[in-house]
């Protein structure tokens, strides 16, 4: 008895599309890869430069951008090539003891006055300690005619209607003190408020309060470091030099602030 055949199968014209789909599918995903390769990790980069530049003692100018850095730069020495000028003490992570003066054995011996140059490499420095600690927020660096402008707002160092400096914001002002003090210029150190009034019985006035959290800082500053008091002073401004508009909540911010300033060679010829 003969066996039936099966009638063919007619062709299936549209097999194909599995192939394609499976072809479109890895050739999305090659590009997809190909573009998270493409997108470095800006923030990581900046924060590796800023702490090698750091350890080493010496930084360009530094990005400000990044969370805390990626390396430990405490257990590494400077590199002996490096012109003693260009280094910045390594900070302690505690507030310096009262008792033994930090620097040289005599106040502003073997000191030079620092430069324009010098201004940068020092705001380089303090920049790359502020990105590696993530402190860009609490202190804004410029260089102005008068010289090296380091502005300390409130929020990092004082109590709002205080003129106390903060426990917490010693390790920052103590590495910005020892950056600026490498060299003999003379330093100003100038306090600042916004427009918002204040009456209390320690402070009847903003002129009070800005006087005395600049007093703080400087007398801080010679207690503790080997500076030449004749070549330092504090001064209070109150509300009448803003920086930015006192209307709105940030202007106000940037405008409570005491600035340390390291006068250039002009500005110190115009001090009286």
């Amino acid at each position: 008895m003969a066996l039936k055949r099966e009638p063919e199968k007619h062709p299936n014209h549209e097999r194909w599309l599995v192939s394609y789909g499976d072809f479109i599918t890895l050739l999305f995903a090659v590009f997809v890869t190909m573009y998270a390769m493409s997108q470095s990790d800006k923030k990581k980069v900046e924060e590796v430069a800023a702490s090698l530049r750091e350890s080493f003692g010496y930084s360009t100018m530094a990005a400000s951008a990044g969370r805390k850095g990626v390396l430990d730069s405490k257990d590494l020495r400077l590199i002996p090539a490096i012109k003693p000028d260009m280094a910045v003490v390594p900070m302690a992570n505690k507030m310096p003891p009262v008792g033994p003066k930090q620097g040289g054995a005599e106040k502003g011996g073997g000191k030079g006055k620092a430069s324009e140059q010098q201004f940068k490499e020092i705001m380089s420095s303090i920049e790359a300690y502020l990105i590696k600690h993530g402190a860009q927020d609490k202190v804004a660096l410029s260089i102005t005619r008068r010289g090296l402008v380091v502005s300390l707002k409130e929020a990092g160092f004082f109590d709002s209607g205080s003129a106390t400096i903060r426990p917490s914001g010693y390790p920052l002002l103590n590495t910005i003190i020892e950056a600026m003090t490498q060299y003999s210029n003379p330093l100003r150190v100038e306090g600042y408020t916004d427009n918002v009034p204040i009456s209390t019985r320690q402070f009847p006035s903003n002129w009070e309060l800005s006087v005395s959290r600049a007093t703080n800082v400087l007398r801080y500053m010679l207690k503790t470091y080997d500076i030449p008091p004749n070549s330092v002073s504090a001064t209070g401004y109150g509300e009448f030099h803003p920086t930015a508009d006192n209307a709105t909540p940030e202007g106000r911010a940037k405008n409570r602030r005491v600035d340390i300033v390291l006068l250039s060679g002009e500005a110190e010829q115009s001090e009286p």
